[in-house]
């Protein structure tokens, strides 16, 4: 039978799965961001996170900080909230903000380059609904749908449609698993900004909601293909960096790993009792 404690650190945890390193549109927990997680009975909850470099831009490392603390504080058993960041230029300066509720520009006055984090949200959320929708109209290319039957296809056609390519090779395969994985967080991301509503909307439009012609379905994919490069490239750069800074490997149960040496965090020993990834 699954305990109180264990079933909120798996609430905990999935709603860890929201939080997006906001340049590379990838979830925190699928990078290895999240070093450490906790919750107590009283429904504390705290989060130890580091990231791949001592100098990581100070503004993505708050947006990361503070959705974190937006989504755990978003359920409804949480009492107080508590999110470190480690190994960090200004993980102080940070930590403090998020924990007082206080915006970037309070605490970053000397660093702001007057772009408010509201906009900064906005430019990455066209990034991560760039990135989403091409690999769903990838998808639906190498399952043989037509440009003149994706620009028509609804909300609720979208949902159960099937991305078995026509040819079952490594590469078609690989893109309609990438399909299958980005169309729910599609959906999700074209409702919050309001491109979609209800199941007869089309599904594709673009991030200012105009229409995407057929005839110009392959100019706007190789927009799409240039946004996706460029950011699986600072992808690739960035989990290369944290696993050369922190010489990572495969973590052993009861076996020392980085988290034993951070000040505060919880050994090893103890996460790996509630670790899901365990």
């Amino acid at each position: 039978m699954v305990c109180e404690r264990d079933r909120r650190e798996v609430e905990a945890w999935e709603r860890l799965d929201f939080v997006n390193d906001p340049e590379l549109d990838e979830p925190v927990t699928d990078m290895g961001f999240i070093e450490a997680l906790g919750v107590a009975d009283d429904g504390d909850v705290e989060v130890a996170f580091r990231l791949p470099t001592y100098w990581c831009s100070p503004n993505f490392a708050f947006l990361m900080a503070d959705d974190i603390h937006r989504e755990l504080s978003a359920l409804p058993w949480t009492r107080e909230v508590r999110v470190t960041l480690h190994d960090h230029m200004f993980a102080d300066r940070l930590n403090a903000a998020v924990a007082d509720g206080r915006g970037f520009e309070e605490i970053f006055d000397d660093l702001s380059t007057g772009e408010d984090m509201d906009g900064l949200r906005a430019k990455f959320a066209r990034k991560a609904f760039d990135r989403r929708q091409e690999a769903l109209l990838l998808g639906l290319r190498v399952a043989g749908w037509s440009a003149e039957a994706i620009v028509a296809m609804t909300v609720d056609e979208l949902a159960e449609a099937d991305f078995t390519p026509l040819s079952r090779t490594d590469a078609s395969n690989e893109i309609a698993a990438e399909a299958r994985r980005q169309r729910p967080r599609y959906l999700m991301l074209a409702r919050r900004q309001g491109l979609v509503s209800g199941a007869e909307d089309p599904a594709f439009v673009q991030f200012d909601g105009a229409p995407i012609p057929a005839q110009e379905l392959d100019d706007h994919l190789g927009r799409l293909r240039a946004v996706r490069v460029n950011m699986e490239f600072s992808g690739a750069l960035c989990r290369g960096l944290k696993a050369s800074r922190y010489k990572e490997r495969p973590s052993v149960k009861g076996d020392l790993t980085l988290v034993d040496f951070i000040p505060g965090s919880v050994p090893a020993a103890e996460m790996d009792k509630h670790d899901r990834r365990a």
